[in-house]
């Protein structure tokens, strides 16, 4: 399943997978907020990531930060 969420004025593909046992919504307002405390208060190999973020995965209980240099590509604890 495909969901498009906006990360500092961009939209960002989530993709899940559909046998998760948490709720879809819930999943997101982790995510989101996850994503907004790294991108104020996380390190700057975090931070160069998140500016050229291009989909997420959500794996389990981890999201998966595909950027445009996979280089910077990191895993990201949902829990």
């Amino acid at each position: 399943m495909r969901i498009l969420i906006t990360f500092q004025d961009n939209q960002v593909p989530v993709y899940f997978n559909t046998d998760t046992k948490q709720p879809v919504q819930r999943t997101l307002r982790l995510l989101t907020s996850a994503l907004e405390n790294k991108y104020l208060f996380g390190k700057n190999a975090l931070k160069k990531c998140l500016a050229s973020l291009i989909s997420i995965e959500i794996e389990g209980s981890e999201a998966i930060l595909h950027s445009k240099s996979e280089f910077d590509s990191l895993a990201l604890s949902l829990y």
